[in-house]
């Protein structure tokens, strides 16, 4: 287990063979837009990001959560608001 705290940004290291520094945590966004809203995303990824220092993302919607037509790809509007808003789209592996 990885233990964080807010303020102490979390070790990276390189993805494979690739040039992508990625840190040792990447969040998963599966549930957003069922489990919370499109503002409350946001503010997990400022919090995860500005905070605790992640740079990688996982988007997929199709892991434990049935897929639902109402919430398709709700994630991909967090994230890209959340995106929008920040404005530095080079700082995260998707």
């Amino acid at each position: 287990a990885i233990s964080m705290s807010a303020g102490t940004p979390i070790r990276r290291r390189q993805l494979g063979t690739s040039d992508l520094v990625v840190s040792d945590v990447c969040l998963g966004t599966m549930t957003w837009g069922k489990q919370n809203t499109l503002e409350e995303g946001v503010q997990q990824l400022d919090c995860a990001f500005d905070e605790y220092g992640l740079n990688f993302l996982d988007t997929a919607e199709m892991y434990p959560v049935p897929t639902e037509a109402e919430t398709q790809g709700k994630t991909d509007e967090t994230i890209g608001a959340w995106l929008k808003k920040r404005g530095r789209r080079d700082d995260v592996v998707l």
